[in-house]
C-alpha cells in the first residue's frame, strides 16, 4: 500500500480532508485543487503547522489504509513516510527504513518536482532524521548505490524467516519506511528502490521502481 498514493487520491475524492485542509490553511484550497506548493511554504517554515498538517493527513490517510487491509492478502506491505507518526507502525510485525544520502534526496526532489534547491531543502529538514528512523525501524538499509541487490536479498532471508515463524497467524503486516528512497531508473542511477513483496517471495529482481 503505498500511502503516498492514497493520500494524492484522497485529495481527489475526500471532500473532509480538504475542508479540514482549508480550514486550518485557508487559501491553499481553490475550486476544489490543494495548492501543494503554497502550503509546502507554510508548513516547511513553521514546525506547528507541519504538525497539525501531518494530524489531519495521518488520520485520513490511516482510516483509508486500515480499509484496504481488510481485504489484503496474508502478507501485506505498506509504504509510509509517517509511519510511525500515524501509528501505523503498531500493526506491523517488523518495519524497514531506507535511507539514502541528503544530497541525493534533494537532487531527486528538485528533479522529479521541478522544485528550487531551497524548497528541496527546506522539506528534507522537516523529516526525521537517519538516527531517527535507526532507532524507531527495526532494520535499516542504506541506499548509498552500493550492493543494492545483495541488500535486497538479504532482506528477503530475514523476511522469509519471519514469514516462517508467524505461518501461524492469520495476517501480518511488513511496512517499508521510505524516508531516504529516491526514484530513478534502477541501472542508471542507483537512487532508491523498494522491494517488491508478493506471497511472501522476494529476490533482486523484486527491485522495481516506484
Amino acid at each position: 500500500l503505498d500511502c503516498d498514493a492514497i493520500y494524492h487520491e484522497l485529495l481527489a475524492t475526500d471532500i473532509a480532508l480538504l475542508a479540514a485542509i482549508e480550514n486550518r490553511f485557508p487559501g491553499v484550497i481553490t475550486e476544489g485543487n490543494l495548492d501543494r506548493k503554497k502550503l509546502g511554504n507554510i508548513v516547511f517554515a513553521d514546525e506547528n503547522a507541519l504538525l497539525d498538517l501531518n494530524r489531519i493527513t495521518h488520520a485520513a490517510v490511516k482510516k483509508e489504509v486500515l480499509r484496504c487491509l481488510a481485504s489484503a492478502p496474508q502478507l501485506a506491505a505498506i509504504d509510509a513516510i509517517g509511519l510511525h507518526d500515524s501509528g501505523l507502525d503498531n500493526i506491523c510485525d517488523i518495519t524497514v527504513a531506507i535511507t539514502a544520502p541528503a544530497s541525493d534526496r534533494i537532487a531527486r526532489l528538485m528533479i522529479r518536482e521541478g522544485i528550487s534547491a531551497e524548497y528541496a531543502q527546506n522539506r528534507i529538514a522537516a523529516q526525521h532524521s537517519d538516527d531517527w528512523f535507526r532507532e524507531k525501524c527495526d532494520i535499516v538499509i542504506e541506499n548509498d548505490g552500493d550492493e543494492l541487490e545483495s541488500k535486497a536479498s538479504e532482506l528477503k532471508a530475514r523476511l522469509m524467516r519471519l514469514y516462517g515463524e508467524k505461518e501461524e497467524k492469520k495476517k501480518y503486516f511488513i511496512k517499508f519506511n521510505v524516508d531516504g528512497l529516491l526514484r530513478g531508473d534502477y541501472q542508471s542511477r542507483m537512487n532508491g528502490y523498494s522491494i517488491g513483496i508478493q506471497n511472501g517471495f522476494m529476490s533482486p529482481n523484486d527491485v522495481r521502481e516506484l
